[in-house]
């Protein structure tokens, strides 16, 4: 059952999607449309999750699950990763694939493959202090204090 972001506990678990492109404002209001429906119905065996919805530079899905109250169960999972692949099927992008790097340049949000970031490294046109989306978090409370970090504080450093 879907409930506000900010209403959740900073222990829920939370999945982070980047995509490899900006969504247009009138997808984002499809995609709120479209997360809503899936998550006031989203369950595991059968108990409704309390869960959330965060969607931020029109480029990352962030769903949010108080495992408190019930926790997701991997056929609940897999229901939001099929949610997800249907996503990326109607709008043509991709939001599975973990071998990208998101990251701030200046205010433009980039993002490259992972191997194309360790060139940006070795060129220095990244650097220690870049501010990078560590999309390893697992929580809210992490998702709100390492989320967006500098490189050297994320998992991104030891490219450095």
């Amino acid at each position: 059952m879907y409930h506000p972001f900010e209403d959740l506990p900073e222990d829920s678990k939370i999945w982070i999607y980047q995509s490899n492109r900006k969504f247009s404002d009138a997808e984002i209001i499809e995609i709120e449309e479209a997360l809503q429906s899936f998550l006031n119905d989203w369950a595991a065996h059968g108990t409704s999750l309390v869960c959330s919805y965060l969607l931020k530079y029109n480029r990352f899905i962030i769903i949010a699950v108080d495992q408190e109250v019930q926790a997701a169960t991997g056929c609940s999972i897999d229901s939001s990763v099929e949610f997800i692949q249907g996503l990326e099927k109607k709008y043509n992008v991709d939001l599975l694939d973990k071998m990208n790097v998101t990251f701030k340049l200046g205010e433009h949000i980039a993002h490259k493959t992972l191997i194309d970031f360790k060139k940006m490294v070795k060129d220095k046109a990244v650097t220690e202090n870049t501010i990078v989306f560590n999309n390893l978090v697992n929580t809210i409370q992490e998702f709100n204090e390492s989320w967006e970090v500098p490189a050297a504080d994320s998992w991104h450093g030891r490219f450095f």
